[in-house]
C-alpha cells in the first residue's frame, strides 16, 4: 500500500491496529493460563474480554468509514508478544513470571496508547467524528488498564518476585 495521504495513513493505522489487537486477544488468553496472583489473573482475563470489543469498535470504524477490513501485520505487537513469549518459555519463579507478565503487558499497553492517539488525531483531522469517538474509548481503556497493572505492580507482585529472588538467593549459598 502506498501512503500517500493521510486517508491512506489512517487506514494503515486501522489495519495495522485491528491485527495487534487480535495478536493481543491470543496472547492474553495464552498467558493468563501461566499467571498465579489471583488479581493479575482477573485483570487479564477482564482485559481480554475488553479486548474482544475493541476488536468490535474496530469493525464498526471500518464498516463506518468504508475502509477495507483487513489485517495488516502488526511487527510492533508481534515483536513485543515474541518477547513475552521467551519470558513464558523460561525458567522461572511463578512470583518472577507474573512481574515479568505485568512488564510485558504494559509494553503492550503503552504500543496501543500510542497507535490509537495516532489513529484520533488523523480521524480527527479527516473529519471521521464516530470514528474519532470510538478510538478515544478504547484508548481511554488501555490507559486505565496500563494504570492498574502498574497499581498491582506496586501493590504486591513485584514485591513477591523480590522476596522470591531473596529466597532463592538463600537456597543456593
Amino acid at each position: 500500500m502506498k501512503l500517500q495521504s493521510l486517508a491512506d495513513l489512517f487506514q494503515h493505522e486501522l489495519q495495522d491496529i485491528y491485527d495487534a489487537e487480535y495478536r493481543i486477544a491470543r496472547a492474553l488468553e495464552k498467558s493468563a493460563k501461566h499467571i498465579t496472583d489471583p488479581k493479575l489473573k482477573k485483570a487479564a482475563e477482564a482485559h481480554l474480554e475488553e479486548t474482544e470489543t475493541q476488536i468490535e469498535r474496530l469493525e464498526q470504524i471500518f464498516e463506518s468509514t468504508g475502509i477495507t477490513r483487513k489485517r495488516k501485520v502488526c511487527k510492533g505487537i508481534q515483536g513485543i508478544l515474541e518477547e513475552a513469549e521467551e519470558v513464558l518459555a523460561s525458567d522461572s519463579t511463578p512470583e518472577a513470571l507474573d512481574a515479568a507478565m505485568i512488564a510485558g503487558m504494559q509494553r503492550v499497553e503503552h504500543y496501543e496508547i500510542a497507535a490509537y492517539g495516532c489513529a484520533i488525531s488523523y480521524a480527527k483531522m479527516l473529519g471521521e467524528k464516530d470514528a474519532e469517538k470510538l478510538l478515544k474509548k478504547t484508548r481511554d481503556e488501555e490507559e486505565k488498564t496500563d494504570k492498574k497493572l502498574t497499581k498491582l505492580a506496586e501493590q504486591g507482585i513485584n514485591e513477591k518476585a523480590l522476596i522470591s529472588d531473596d529466597q532463592h538467593m538463600q537456597v543456593a549459598m
